[in-house]
């Protein structure tokens, strides 16, 4: 599935090709208050962490759900 994302080191947006599955994919319960993360994806050796509403997901390059422990509050810091 084609997915827009933020790409912090050039400053822009890019479409990339995202398979979200069980082995992939951390889905997350969210906050009272909204703002909890609710999706973390490892896609070819980078993080997408995705937040609810309409915002794109943000690209971490060389980072995966193994690197933060699969947990949700980690991968805020």
């Amino acid at each position: 599935m084609e997915t827009t994302v933020r790409n912090p080191q050039r400053g822009r947006l890019k479409t990339r090709d995202v398979e979200f599955t069980e082995e992939n994919t951390a889905w997350f319960d969210t906050s009272a208050d909204g703002r909890e993360t609710y999706i973390i994806t490892d896609v070819k050796g980078d993080l997408l962490v995705s937040e609810p509403g309409y915002t794109y997901p943000l690209r971490i390059y060389d980072m995966s759900k193994a690197d933060i422990g699969y947990n949700q509050k980690k991968q805020r810091n």
